[in-house]
């Protein structure tokens, strides 16, 4: 069981962003977490005008693995 929970202010250890701070948005059952802001890519849609889907480019967070975010103490 992890000790990271949605909502928790998480600093990543590793990465492109390291040394960066954010909110966790969701933790998935593989272990991996969601951090707003973090991890971000950039992703091609196609148009889909059934759904209502403008086609383009973008901004999407990624998940990364669990042991590469700490919880984020403020005080300290």
């Amino acid at each position: 069981m992890s000790k990271i929970r949605k909502g928790d202010q998480v600093i990543l250890n590793t990465g492109k962003d390291a040394g960066k701070t954010g909110t966790v948005l969701s933790v998935l059952p593989t272990g991996h977490v969601v951090v707003e802001g973090l991890n971000v890519v950039k992703k091609h849609t196609r148009p889909n005008p059934m759904r209502g889907i403008t086609g383009g480019i973008i901004s999407k967070e990624m998940p990364v693995d669990g042991s590469n975010v700490a919880i984020f103490n403020t005080k300290s």
